[in-house]
């Protein structure tokens, strides 16, 4: 098959989120407006003084669902990918599929940090002889892509890309490049993150990138608002089953939409802040309508990253109305998710598919005055049925990374 394009249709979703423990129930509360953001009750809170005391927590745990043999042997964050997987897997029929013929490209951001810091804890503490013996397998950040990888018996690759925040949306992108190559027939993508720890709300705090409306946790992450301080920590996992459009049909899969087009880029700008006139993400934006054979005009809605901080979502406007105009519908689901980080793209590019198959686009929580250097049609207060025949959705990621992945219906 080397050599071949074909189109890439979409025939499994999965997730565990702040919202709900499945695709279902997470679509629901979305669409429903409602929000995953909890103030956070850990004794460490009030340990470390911290000057952020809310997160999106994982509204089901994932050893709730999982053997305890299972998940005694994995990092919260392989835990939640493997939900979402075997959800995705379940959800697109169990394809039978030859191994060499399978894939995984699982991203996350950060990997399996409680390992990391729990571990290191038995070893500062307790001593060597504690420390477990899985405990790389259980910390690094391709871990998630592997468990999964071992679980379905692919042999066609796993790959894990690591790219902050862009790494759910990149991965998704390497299995549309794979499939478009004929490389392989069925690959299962997506993001994995888990780290609501007291070092990473310590570090982001630090960096003033995360909000600290403490008191009031299902307001607090306001994307686009002009009163937006900062994005909301949350954690989860967004998967898809993606096929080349041949061997779907071959094996009479359901279809609930298709990855047409991917674009990706690099800011050079800066490690943390984003370029801010959003010229590298609009390069991205645009590379996805390009290689999808799309125009402007097709795209009837954008699912933009907008995490609430006070450059990004001005920079990341400025981008779409210059890739895509301000004719579009869009939505801002961090705003009830929070940041899922490494597993973002992901999760947020199950909605844009979900948006597209059902006709509806969810409202963006807590907008309620709207940032002037915005200037886009943003659906608040309830979801809004909108007739959509292509979506686009937008992730960026410290380091200056970009994705942007062009949706159509199935």
């Amino acid at each position: 098959m080397t050599g071949v394009t074909t189109e890439v249709v979409i025939t499994g979703l999965g997730a565990t989120t702040p919202l709900g423990g499945d695709i279902a129930s997470t679509w629901d509360a979305l669409r429903s407006g409602k929000s995953g953001v909890v103030a956070l009750t850990e004794d460490w809170v009030d340990r470390f003084d911290l000057p952020v005391r809310i997160a999106a927590k994982l509204a089901v745990n994932p050893t709730d669902s999982l053997p305890r043999v299972e998940a005694r042997r994995w990092d919260r964050c392989e835990q939640v990918a493997m939900v979402a997987a075997r959800e995705a897997w379940q959800h697109a029929g169990a394809p039978e599929v030859e191994p060499e013929r399978l894939a995984v490209v699982i991203g996350t951001g950060i990997g399996g940090a409680l390992t990391l810091l729990g571990q290191d804890d038995l070893l500062e503490n307790v001593g060597m002889r504690k420390v477990s013996p899985l405990t790389i397998p259980m910390l690094m950040p391709n871990g998630p892509a592997a468990h999964v990888g071992l679980d379905l018996g692919a042999r066609g690759g796993v790959h894990a890309p690591v790219a902050a925040c862009a790494s759910g949306a990149e991965a998704l992108a390497i299995a549309w490049r794979m499939l478009r190559a004929g490389e392989v027939d069925v690959v299962v993508a997506g993001g994995a993150e888990a780290c609501i720890v007291p070092i990473t709300l310590a570090g982001f705090a630090q960096m003033r990138a995360m909000s600290t409306r403490n008191d009031e946790p299902e307001r607090a992450s306001r994307p686009f608002d002009m009163a937006r301080d900062g994005f909301v920590l949350g954690e989860g996992a967004g998967v898809m089953v993606l096929e080349r459009a041949e061997f779907a049909a071959a094996r009479g899969a359901a279809r609930h939409g298709r990855l047409a087009g991917v674009g990706t880029s690099s800011d050079g700008h800066h490690i943390t802040a984003p370029e801010p006139e959003g010229i590298g993400a609009g390069r991205a934006i645009s590379a996805s309508l390009r290689t999808a054979g799309l125009d402007k005009a097709d795209i009837g809605h954008v699912n933009a990253h907008a995490t609430a901080t006070p450059v990004g979502d001005v920079a990341e406007a400025a981008a779409i109305r210059t890739a895509i105009g301000d004719h579009a519908v869009v939505t801002a689901p961090k705003g009830a998710l929070g940041h899922l980080l490494g597993a973002a793209g992901a999760v947020e590019g199950l909605a844009c598919v979900l948006a597209l198959r059902d006709g509806v686009v969810p409202p963006t929580l807590n907008l309620e005055d709207a940032d002037p250097g915005v200037q886009l049609d943003v659906v608040t207060g309830s979801a809004r049925d909108v007739k959509l025949q292509a979506a686009v959705n937008d992730s960026f990621g410290f380091g200056g990374h970009n994705v942007a992945l062009a949706f159509t219906s199935a």
